[in-house]
């Protein structure tokens, strides 16, 4: 999700990847949840951290605890930077429980990921004047 709502917030300004440490197909309640708020991330894939580790990144954010430790060295000047947001995958219930769940990390994503790239690289998101 974080993908998808950077992508959209900064739109050709900034290049983005995302990547796990477990990747997977990525899961229909997160196509859904950013479905809702008007992105469509249905060609996105889900890729290995390790396929990423031969580019030159200025910030990377890792998203989640299990990602932290096992977060490879990016070479360079690369700002590492980790937030811990809940997993919505491992949400239990029903389809529309955890589908809230991940409505909570998609909103807190959106709000708070723009803000930290803003502050780490001086960026502005494209649609800040909206």
């Amino acid at each position: 999700m974080a993908e998808g709502l950077v992508r959209r917030r900064f739109g050709d300004g900034l290049e983005v990847y995302s990547a796990g440490v477990a990747p997977g197909p990525v899961h229909p309640l997160a196509l859904r949840a950013l479905e809702e708020v008007g992105i469509d991330a249905s060609a996105q894939t889900s890729k290995h951290v390790n396929d990423l580790v031969d580019l030159k990144f200025a910030l990377v954010v890792t998203l989640c605890d299990p990602a932290r430790q096992p977060c490879p060295v990016f070479p360079g000047d690369t700002r590492l930077v980790h937030r811990a947001y809940p997993n919505p995958d491992e949400a239990t219930g029903t389809e529309e429980e955890r589908l809230a769940v991940f409505r909570e990390v998609r909103d807190r994503l959106a709000r708070e990921l723009p803000e930290l790239i803003a502050q780490e690289l001086g960026v502005t998101p494209a649609d800040a004047e909206q």
